[in-house]
């Protein structure tokens, strides 16, 4: 909740002066905000949030006397859902840390300019684009961080049932496509080690996430799945247990190979939804190849992207599933989806791994039943 102003609570963590003015110039310049401290490094940053109570932190990762990472482990600590906002540095070190940060409970991440005295236009409104919706979504966030939570080992709560699905159909699935975004990186840390090593199909993922990140989430993710995880290239062949994640900056396609089969293909595109990649360019792709053996999956993530690729889904005879508002950090683009009518399952997180194992195999069993391939 906001105060009585109306505006959102903002407190500024960061060791550097130029940076904090930098953040608190950007910040107010929208009246939706008011930034109600600044602080220099972890410790003082504590102090601060028991005092003014602010609705979302931003938080530098390398700070003197407490870091980034050690501040937030002590607020998950004592307040597993305020929302944490890591701004980090687009260099491996910096995606390295933003990914043990969203592993120990931060909420979202951004990251800043390389050089801020000196930080053009285009690169300024690029920062503003990525930060204010993302304060404003979290700030304004109705339903607790639960992914925040359980990182600070608070319990899940019950899963809620579904509140309306269309019946779920029989139909062979030939390929799984996954549109996910803020709290992606945990949500797929629980999603993808649960598939089994002999998943008959492939999956294609798109997750909001700059260049380098992305790789890096791959690398993570491959240590500790049974499938085999990487992240994607033009040419790449869409193979049965394998996982593939669109790379930043660019969008995936899954398009005909020339020697046959299935391949990954990459452009740079228009943004769509403000998003390279984009769940919406991918899921158009796979409803064109696959039809009806699409299985779309949209978790949690700010914003719709998604919403028009999984109406091309539909309108090919494919299957949906949508990540739940209560297991979900922000129900936008999984909500949309919803909201449309367009999902078969609406589950919470701990469900759609097993869901995906059964609808692949109920599809199978179907298709030899009527003495098809199975």
């Amino acid at each position: 909740m906001s105060d009585n102003t109306g505006k959102i609570r903002v407190l500024i963590v960061d060791d550097s002066t130029v940076v904090r003015r930098f953040l608190t110039t950007v910040i107010t310049s929208d009246p939706a905000f008011e930034v109600v401290g600044t602080a220099a490094n972890g410790a003082i940053a504590l102090q601060k949030i028991a005092q003014l109570s602010p609705q979302v932190v931003t938080m530098d990762i390398e700070m003197p006397e407490m870091s980034g990472l050690e501040a937030l482990a002590a607020i998950r600590r004592t307040n597993p859902t305020l929302p944490v906002i890591m701004v980090s540095s687009l260099t491996e070190r910096g995606a390295v840390a933003t990914l043990e940060a969203l592993s120990l409970g931060a909420t979202d991440y951004v990251t800043k300019p390389s050089a801020l005295s000196s930080v053009g236009d285009v690169e300024k409104d690029n920062f503003v684009r990525d930060l204010l919706p993302k304060l404003k979504g979290l700030g304004k966030r109705r339903t607790p961080a639960t992914a925040a939570a359980r990182a600070a080992g608070a319990p899940a709560p019950a899963a809620a049932r579904p509140a309306s699905v269309v019946p779920v159909r029989r139909a062979r699935v030939d390929i799984i496509a996954i549109g996910i975004s803020t709290g992606g990186p945990n949500a797929l840390a629980e999603l993808i080690p649960a598939l089994p090593a002999d998943l008959p199909v492939p999956v294609v993922i798109v997750q909001h996430m700059p260049p380098l990140f992305t790789r890096l989430l791959a690398e993570r993710l491959g240590a500790k799945s049974a499938v085999r995880i990487k992240e994607g290239n033009g040419g790449d062949p869409v193979t049965p247990g394998t996982v593939i994640i669109a790379p930043g900056n660019f969008h995936m396609v899954v398009e005909r190979a020339p020697g046959g089969g299935c391949q990954i293909g990459l452009h740079q595109g228009a943004l769509e939804n403000s998003c390279r990649p984009a769940a919406d360019v991918l899921f158009r792709s796979v409803a064109d190849i696959y039809g009806a053996g699409v299985l779309a999956i949209v978790m949690t993530g700010m914003g719709q992207d998604g919403l028009h690729g999984c109406e091309a889904v539909r309108g090919r005879g494919g299957q949906i599933l949508v990540q739940d508002e209560q297991s979900s950090v922000v129900w936008g683009m999984p909500g949309f989806v919803a909201d449309a009518g367009l999902a078969d399952e609406i589950l919470p997180l701990n469900q759609i791994a097993p869901a995906i194992v059964r609808s692949v195999r109920t599809g199978r069993d179907a298709a030899r039943a009527a003495g098809g391939r199975g």
